[in-house]
């Protein structure tokens, strides 16, 4: 009969087997009848969903994504800095800094949230909800007003103190439009593609017997 060291052990490497799972995610796959914990809460799906947007974009020094849902939880509209449509983004300048402005990006770049709003996938975008990893800037915020939006959920607020951010609130609280920085229940999320390799029902079965 198996003491309960060779059960530890054996648990251990089944655990090491589908690394990146929680031991109570291993649990609930074993009590099918509960839902999984550890699951991601909305908020922090959206936010997610605009972090990884964000990895589209071009951009050397900054990248930033937006993410607009509706009243229903639902994504109606996701964009990234960049480019506009039909400009080589390897001809385009990228740069932050020159004496000459036109061989920097400010005057081409399109934000998240301009492009998250005109990328959108339903009739408008009033009364929706946009989540972006940076408070916009004043041009956003003229976005993000005149589409509908009617709430902001940023991550970071870092150049809150420059003059065209500050504008942004002002346009924001003038508009009665809602705004308040997201705090992740969780700092990092990870994505592995293999992870639905991970979970088989061999070790599933292996867990159940070990009556963990």
């Amino acid at each position: 009969m198996e003491n309960n060291n060779d059960k530890a052990e054996k648990y251990n490497e089944i655990v090491g087997a589908v690394n990146g799972f929680s031991e109570d995610t291993l649990k609930d796959a074993v009590t099918t009848s509960c839902k999984r914990k550890g699951y991601l809460e909305w908020p922090d799906y959206f936010m997610a969903i605009a972090f990884l947007s964000a990895q589209r974009s071009k951009d050397p020094r900054t990248q930033v994504g937006a993410c607009i849902v509706n009243q229903e939880k639902k994504i109606v509209g996701i964009g990234y800095n960049g480019m506009p449509n039909g400009c080589d983004d390897d001809s385009m300048p990228w740069g932050r800094n020159s004496q000459d402005i036109l061989k920097t990006k400010r005057l081409f770049v399109c934000h998240a949230e301009l492009n998250a709003v005109l990328n959108k996938n339903s009739a408008d975008v009033k009364n929706c909800t946009i989540y972006v990893a940076l408070f916009p800037c004043n041009e956003c915020a003229k976005v993000v007003i005149q589409s509908g939006i009617k709430e902001v959920v940023y991550y970071s607020d870092k150049y809150g103190d420059k003059a065209e951010f500050k504008a942004s609130r002002i346009m924001f609280e003038k508009a009665n439009i809602i705004c308040r920085q997201h705090i992740p229940s969780q700092k990092q999320i990870t994505i592995d593609f293999n992870t639905i390799e991970k979970i088989t029902d061999q070790n599933i079965e292996d867990l159940d017997k070990l009556k963990i």
